[in-house]
């Protein structure tokens, strides 16, 4: 909860966006629902949407006000519940299909309730860190991109070497053809690390309590 605080700072807030950015980069239920395209083709688009409702509910106008002592404040104070269970965990409900039960989203709530108090504070080590690990995990991601890319090539050049070399064999009348099954995880959506994907609703309703 915030309170006797002031509004964030151009710079702070500008901080705190990219804060809530680089959070849910590093959510996996929700960056599988982008890549899946679970909420539907425009997923992205909803991850975006996604992170400008959380700084709106974080920076709602209607809750700071000034007291007596000229000193700031929340009218309404932020509670981390509300964060949980009215931002994160219905709109990758309604939005991604995506139920989770593994409780990342109050994880998710607990770290963007800190940065905003650090951000209040003009603190953006916590940001900041999340930047340099960002920027290694891309680098990591491309450096495996290049050693993929040299492999497929390598394996594509012996292929082409015991494709000239190798006799055509003919098939073995008594041979059976291998059938591939379909996993069961693709077909269901559900995943072993606490969240599963549910079949879009057509109404979309508040979630019950």
């Amino acid at each position: 909860m915030a309170a006797n605080n002031p509004p964030l700072t151009p710079q702070s807030l500008s901080a705190f966006s990219q804060g809530i950015y680089l959070v849910l980069s590093r959510w996996t239920a929700l960056q599988m629902a982008i890549q899946n395209e679970w909420g539907g083709r425009d997923s992205r688009q909803k991850s975006d949407q996604f992170s400008y409702d959380i700084l709106s509910w974080f920076t709602q106008t209607k809750g700071i006000i000034r007291d007596l002592n000229n000193s700031w404040g929340f009218a309404e104070p932020l509670y981390i519940d509300d964060l949980e269970e009215k931002i994160l965990f219905k709109t990758m409900t309604d939005e991604f299909n995506v139920v989770l039960d593994d409780g990342s989203e109050k994880e998710i709530a607990e770290e963007l309730m800190i940065m905003h108090e650090e951000c209040l504070q003009e603190n953006y080590e916590s940001i900041q860190r999340l930047r340099i690990s960002s920027n290694g995990a891309q680098a990591v991601s491309q450096s495996r991109q290049l050693v993929d890319e040299n492999e497929d090539e390598s394996s594509d050049d012996e292929e082409a070497s015991d494709m000239a070399v190798d006799e055509p064999q003919r098939p073995s009348s008594n041979s059976k053809t291998n059938s591939t099954s379909v996993d069961n995880q693709n077909q269901t959506g559900q995943a072993d690390d606490g969240w599963s994907v549910v079949p879009p609703r057509r109404n979309k309703g508040n979630r019950q309590n």
